[in-house]
């Protein structure tokens, strides 16, 4: 539970029947929890969250590539963004991130992305792509 007042702080409380005093503990412990369930809220928006055919193994290679595209779209944000695209909803993403018009050239020896210049979330995607390029030379 989260409790907002008028002053901006938060105050949060939990439940719990682990023994000690060790609140610090307790918190973080909950903490990351959390965390994981965030993590599984984006799968399941990866397409986790339904088996569109009858057999059990196709369903199962769904399953590999709905947690792949998961696992990518989590290392992208960690690597490549800053600001609000890091902890960006799978949803938003696709939006601002994979439908943009965009041609990937190989120039001087080099790539280079070209970005619609138009596109809102351009300086973002071209900032994304120089931090993958010095992540993976």
């Amino acid at each position: 539970m989260t409790f907002s007042a008028p002053t901006g702080f938060r105050h949060t409380c939990f439940i719990t029947n682990t023994e000690g005093n060790d609140i610090a503990f307790l918190e973080l412990r909950r903490r990351g929890h959390a965390r994981v369930e965030d993590r599984i809220r984006n799968w399941k928006d990866c397409g986790l969250s339904n088996l569109p055919f009858d057999s059990f193994v196709r369903n199962e290679a769904w399953v590999a590539t709905s947690l792949v595209a998961g696992a990518l779209l989590a290392w992208s944000q960690m690597v490549c963004f800053d600001g609000a695209l890091a902890r960006a909803e799978p949803k938003t993403m696709r939006y601002r991130v994979l439908h943009v018009a965009a041609l990937l050239v190989h120039k001087s020896r080099g790539l280079t992305l070209r970005l619609d210049k138009t596109w809102p979330w351009v300086d973002d995607l071209s900032n994304a792509f120089v931090k993958l390029r010095a992540a993976i030379p």
